[in-house]
């Protein structure tokens, strides 16, 4: 019972007795244990160096969709700074923590070395552990796996954590795309001052302090000519007043002007702030929830100031056949929501695609050196590939006043359409 498979096979074949000739000698039986020995070693080393370079494989796909996602952690650069954790789940209440209390790997792309409260931080995201068998507190996590799950006949990508040499099933945050975009209602809520919301916050801070400043300039001194920064956001805000305001909405153009303004500056001020190379390159506008906010207070602040002829226009359309309206109307209706939705999609995709297209060139550098067993391919895909970068970042940055532009006149356009006065009684006089 104890012989190995080629010990039952050697006594298979031959019957060892005093006359039987040896197969070989002993020097020979030395020498062909070494060789498989050494034969072995090098198997193991090669598939462990194949597992290594598995591990450290570079993913420009992964790399990009990090890069343009909303974290728990602020990166710059190699480097994972922590922020406020503000959880909710229905069978455990809040969890309220800073996202240090993971142990942050900075080698990881953010992941958390530790486990709190049945959380866990894969690739800087809060995860849930669904297993209510996990303990409570901090553990000790071992590492993080993605596998392909079968769920109701369809394959989904799971996430699971190893710990106490155990593999837990992980689920994201709740949202509310209604699975539009592979969400849906988890077990928990996530409130936390994330990546973009710590870059907005920052963002608002410095355009607040630069518009109240040059405000108490202006009231210490009317009249006089523009002084610092007021030399340079000043014809910008004329050309907001002179190019868009005035033309598109008409004489009551000053009752929006803090709006338009508002839009403009905090556009502008984001997609020029994700610009900064190796400053977190926050994508705030780059985040749906961010530009369909904004189309949302738009799409209110145009309806809600409507007058009797623009609802008229939508719900009824005077001086058109009735058979006529009835195909009309719904367009029109449908119209109203489309707007936002353009808004909302525009913005979004021209920064998206620019912070994308960006990753996809410095990534060049990586796949063609193979994360370093060909630094000579990579220095010579690295001149292509920060050139092409540094193109499109010039680009990024035309684009960055471009956006801004656009959704601030379109704003402008939608509110001067909807209060623009009745003119076909003055024309029928005349």
């Amino acid at each position: 019972m104890g012989k190995t498979f080629a010990q039952e096979g050697y006594n298979s074949h031959s019957t060892p007795t005093e006359t039987s000739k040896p197969l070989s000698s002993p020097d020979q039986d030395t020498e062909n244990q070494s060789l498989i020995n050494d034969h072995s070693h090098n198997d193991s080393h090669s598939e462990q160096a194949h597992e290594t370079h598995s591990e450290h494989e570079f993913k420009a796909d992964e790399t990009a969709f990090h890069h343009i996602s909303d974290l728990n952690v602020y990166n710059i650069g190699p480097w994972n700074f922590p922020l406020p954790c503000i959880l909710y789940a229905k069978d455990q209440g809040w969890s309220i923590f800073s996202s240090s209390n993971f142990d942050i790997d900075d080698h990881h792309h953010g992941s958390g070395n530790k486990a709190v409260d049945r959380y866990a931080l894969n690739k800087g995201r809060v995860m849930r552990i669904i297993d209510s068998s996990f303990p409570m507190g901090e553990v000790s996590v071992e590492g993080f796996k993605l596998e392909e799950k079968e769920v109701e006949g369809k394959k989904k990508e799971t996430n699971f954590v190893i710990a106490n040499g155990q593999k837990y099933e992980l689920e994201k945050s709740s949202t509310i795309d209604g699975g539009l975009f592979g969400g849906g209602i988890t077990t928990f809520f996530d409130f936390s001052i994330t990546k973009n919301v710590f870059g907005m916050i920052l963002v608002i801070g410095l355009i607040s302090w630069l518009f109240l400043g040059m405000a108490r300039s202006y009231k210490r001194n009317p009249g006089s000519a523009p002084l610092g920064s007021q030399k340079l956001f000043e014809p910008i805000i004329l050309f907001i007043q002179d190019e868009v305001a005035k033309p598109f909405i008409g004489v009551k153009y000053e009752r929006y002007m803090p709006l338009l303004l508002s839009i403009f500056f905090f556009i502008l001020s984001l997609n020029l702030f994700g610009q900064i190379p190796f400053f977190g390159g926050a994508n705030v506008t780059g985040n749906l929830a961010v530009t369909l906010v904004l189309a949302v207070i738009v799409f209110i602040v145009v309806n809600l100031n409507g007058n009797k002829h623009y609802w008229e226009h939508i719900l009824w359309m005077p001086g058109i056949p009735a058979w006529v309206k009835t195909l009309i109307t719904p367009i029109e209706i449908l119209g109203i929501f489309i707007k936002p939705v353009t808004l909302t999609l525009r913005l979004f995709a021209n920064i998206i695609a620019g912070h994308i297209v960006i990753i996809i060139f410095i990534s060049l550098i990586f796949i063609f050196g193979k994360a370093g067993a060909e630094p000579g391919a990579a220095y010579g895909a690295s001149v292509a590939s920060v050139l092409l970068a540094l193109f499109i970042s010039s680009i990024e940055l035309l684009v960055a006043f471009i956006q801004a532009y656009v959704f601030t006149l379109l704003t402008a356009s939608y509110i001067g359409a909807a209060i623009e006065e009745h003119h076909h009684t003055e024309a029928d006089h005349h």
